[in-house]
């Protein structure tokens, strides 16, 4: 019976899932099968079938891709198999309880080699042409191994702290991960996670790559996903969040001089991939003009005269926007090279300024110690952006200085990592400008006086591309990875610079420039309300 449920319920999900998905991105399930065993574990491809192996069963099935049916059905050479990979004509099979890999040949049943695993908590098993990859849960590392005697040839830090499936694509490794949800491509040259998605259910096991799909079974579903890994769309939007903000900026003369004259500018946010304006920005009271910088910037621009000693003067704006999760899929390999970036990108975005000091000697060094010989317009964001939270200790000291000073001091607050980041790729010829945003602080009805500003790196055929490397400051590649190509849904962008602005100068969201006669002590006060905009309040 359980049989004939199982062949019903995954021709139902071939049948609603089969058919070419529609805009259809990195991480969407193209089909999905009920899992023949209900503890599955481990999973490998051999470049025809899917082999699978399950926990309570003891069992091993070799599975149709084409439609999740089951082939054959194997009596495992251990109890308690966690991983597999294909080698050839064989299946390596990881025996956590023996702490033994298996060599086994399909073909007459017979376990050929057994060889010890180097690590303590086993799980994943992956193959890369030449030596095994086995992962370790407890350490947090991905282990590479000599199939002579389980010899360890070289070892990564996993990308989070619970690895379980493993395999490899001819040029990444792929992790999945139990308690993060997430699947990660990895770079085994040095542990980098390079991108990563959700995984299809809440306990991603055994994963295989069949030449064009990476498939993944899931422990809590028992189900199995062919899961796509590269297509036409760039980046996806998840979790939209629909916020409001009231930005205020006050201006507080306490005297006992007076204020001759005093502008005030607030940056206008605007429909990008992370953001969407609901409705129209309302301002109190009315700016005068709506002047745009250098950098197209648009501003709302608030013009005071003889302000006395004691007058406070407060300007706001009130945005309704949805915010959301964005997540890119760069693969280095399609980010081309430099000299694919349009000239009128170049001509804006690789010049010094005042923070920058892209010229100076220190700065040009660091540039060419770091990239070396890289061409790939990906690394060599990828070499800079390590090397800077490698060398930089996040501090709010207060100031901005420049970013030969920071990089040589070793601290520095979010805009001065953005200086030192921006000034390097700018010195290794990477186009790079800075965005400033108001953040939601924990809770959705909340306040943002201290506000974040972070990277944004051009690469051909994905455009501006977020980076932070304040916020990717961590110790685990996951982290790493999130500060890249990936932004929550807790920022309203309201500006985007390349450098000092004629309104902004090198502040972001507002800015003020006053004039006074008689001493005069000026007081600048600039917060953002956020307030969760509900199902009613829409209606409305």
């Amino acid at each position: 019976m359980r049989f004939y449920n199982y062949v019903i319920l995954s021709a139902i999900l071939f049948l609603f899932l089969s058919p070419a998905l529609i805009s259809a991105a990195t991480g969407d399930v193209a089909a999905q099968f009920a899992a023949p065993g209900t503890c599955p574990t481990g999973l490998a491809f051999d470049g025809k079938y899917i082999w699978m192996a399950d926990r309570k069963s003891d069992l091993i099935y070799k599975i149709d891709p084409a439609d999740g049916s089951v082939k054959q059905t194997f009596n495992a050479p251990g109890y308690h198999i966690a991983g597999l990979t294909v080698e050839a004509e064989c299946v390596w099979m990881l025996d956590v309880e023996e702490e033994l890999i298996y060599r086994w040949n399909p073909e007459n049943g017979v376990c050929e080699k057994a060889i010890y695993v180097p690590c303590q908590s086993p799980q994943g098993l992956a193959w890369d042409g030449k030596y095994l990859w086995v992962a370790d849960y407890r350490q947090d590392r991905l282990f590479q191994i000599s199939i002579e005697d389980g010899t360890t040839i070289t070892d990564i830090p996993s990308p989070s702290r619970n690895p379980q499936g493993l395999t490899f694509d001819g040029r990444y490794l792929w992790v999945s991960d139990r308690y993060d949800d997430m699947i990660y491509m990895v770079y085994p040259e040095n542990g980098n996670v390079i991108l990563a998605f959700e995984s299809p259910s809440k306990y991603a096991r055994g994963l295989a790559y069949d030449g064009e799909y990476l498939w993944n079974v899931d422990y809590q579903s028992d189900s199995l996903y062919k899961i796509i890994l590269d297509d036409e769309e760039t980046f996806i939007q998840t979790d939209g969040k629909k916020q409001e903000l009231e930005f205020t900026h006050q201006v507080r003369n306490y005297g006992p001089g007076e204020l001759t004259s005093l502008d005030i500018y607030i940056a206008l946010p605007k429909d990008l991939p992370f953001q969407k304006l609901l409705d129209t920005l309302e301002f109190n009271p009315q700016p005068i003009d709506f002047p745009s910088d250098q950098w197209d910037q648009k501003t709302a621009h608030y013009h005071f005269e003889n302000v006395p000693a004691g007058e406070f003067i407060t300007v706001s704006m009130t945005a309704r926007v949805e915010l959301y999760k964005t997540r890119f899929f760069i693969f280095p390999e399609k980010t081309g090279t430099l000299d694919d970036i349009p000239k009128s990108i170049k001509d804006m975005y690789l010049n010094d300024d005042t923070k920058y000091w892209v010229e100076d000697s220190y700065i040009q060094e660091t540039a060419r110690k770091v990239v070396g010989d890289e061409t790939n317009p990906y690394w060599i964001a990828r070499k800079l952006f390590n090397h800077v939270i490698d060398n930089i200790e996040y501090e709010r000291v207060g100031g901005w200085n420049v970013a030969p000073t920071v990089l040589k001091r070793g601290t520095g607050s979010c805009s001065e990592y953005s200086f030192v980041y921006i000034a390097l790729c700018r010195a290794a010829g990477l186009p790079a400008r800075y965005a400033g945003s108001v953040v939601i602080r924990g809770d959705d009805a909340s306040t943002d006086d201290v506000f974040h500003r972070w990277v944004e790196v051009y690469f051909p055929n994905y455009g501006w591309i977020p980076i932070d490397p304040s916020g990717g400051d961590s110790d685990r590649p996951a982290a790493q990875a999130s500060a890249i190509g990936y932004l929550n849904n807790r920022f309203l962008i309201t500006t985007l610079g390349g450098g000092g602005s004629e309104f902004l100068e090198w502040s972001y969201n507002s800015n003020e420039f006053w004039q006074c006669k008689g001493p005069c002590k000026i007081y600048g006060e600039h917060i953002g309300e956020w307030s969760p905009i509900n199902e009613t309040e829409e209606e409305k």
